[in-house]
């Protein structure tokens, strides 16, 4: 880490308050590792403001005096500056942190390395985060932490595939009892005849598990309160998505057409891109692509603007 980078941290940082006043943000958002000093960021902002900050890696131990501080926990992966703002915002807006037409700043730069980009977005008002949704339940008969445990696991997959090769999925989260009529079983289900303390995807142990699974054709259908369903699993929604963006499949039309047909949730990983997209009520609400390149080398990663 270089003084160059720490003193253009440090002007960002300190200019923070003057911008979430004029634009009147409701939060600022930022990776806990990526602020050389937290105080200064403190102690420019009002005290109602948010900090809503993302820690890399498994949930751990939180304390803190400031009574508007709240933690994301994200996979410890490389992923480009949007991206990371786009992970920790479908995560706040799942937990409450943040609401439809919530103006937020967030601080963001190359993983591991001190902030160097600033943004201001609203949600709801951005092409690239929650364009044109009023989804003001995101999560409705969904855990937000199953939520959480089923996007950080679509995204290791996404970066590591299964023994090193790419491999494709979709989760389908929700009311099983609704999903019913719409979902087959063509194959022994996996999951069939454990408890459900044993197959349930808040268990560290069952990652592993989904891992090998995934390269089976199908869906996982999992429970709000994250009990495992089934695996291999075929979609027959009687309804069709949103019409989708060119260049996706059978699996991204499945997963739009059972979020409009049920009142769930799915998560999709593509194949042959890496990207993990959100659905819900027939519609792609986010996308995060996989970095194909360490993060310092993207294009995107230059010297921000």
């Amino acid at each position: 880490m270089v003084d160059s980078e720490i003193n253009y941290a440090n002007a960002i940082v300190a200019s923070a308050g003057n911008v979430v006043s004029q634009v009147g943000a409701r939060a600022v958002m930022f990776c806990e590792e990526a602020i050389p000093d937290l105080q200064r960021l403190v102690t420019n902002l009002d005290e109602n403001t948010k900090l809503i900050v993302i820690r890399r890696g498994e949930r751990r131990p939180e304390s803190n005096d400031r009574k508007h501080i709240h933690y994301l926990y994200v996979p410890d992966f490389k992923l480009t500056r949007l991206d990371q703002i786009k992970m920790a915002t479908v995560l706040a807006f799942s937990q409450g942190y943040l609401g439809s037409g919530d103006t937020f700043v967030a601080l963001t730069g190359v993983a591991g390395k001190p902030v160097d980009t600033m943004v201001v977005m609203c949600v709801g008002h951005e092409y690239e985060l929650f364009d044109s949704v009023d989804q003001p339940k995101l999560t409705e008969h969904v855990r937000r932490v199953v939520f959480q445990r089923v996007l950080n696991i679509a995204i290791e997959l996404a970066q590591e595939g299964r023994e090193g090769k790419s491999v494709g999925a979709i989760f389908v989260i929700g009311n099983v009892r609704g999903l019913q009529k719409y979902i087959n079983q063509h194959i022994i289900n996996p999951f069939r005849g454990y408890q459900e303390r044993e197959r349930n995807i808040l268990d560290d142990h069952i990652k592993n598990t989904i891992k090998e699974f995934s390269a089976i054709d199908g869906a996982f259908i999992i429970k709000g309160n994250g009990v495992i369903v089934s695996a291999g699993t075929t979609l027959r929604p009687d309804v069709s998505g949103e019409d989708l963006p060119q260049g996706l499949g059978a699996r991204h039309a499945a997963a739009a057409a059972i979020t409009a047909s049920t009142r769930s949730l799915a998560v999709t990983v593509s194949e042959s891109t890496g990207t993990v997209r959100l659905w819900r009520r027939g519609k792609m609400i986010i996308e995060i692509e996989k970095a194909t390149r360490p993060a310092i080398e993207s294009p995107e990663n230059g010297s921000a603007s």
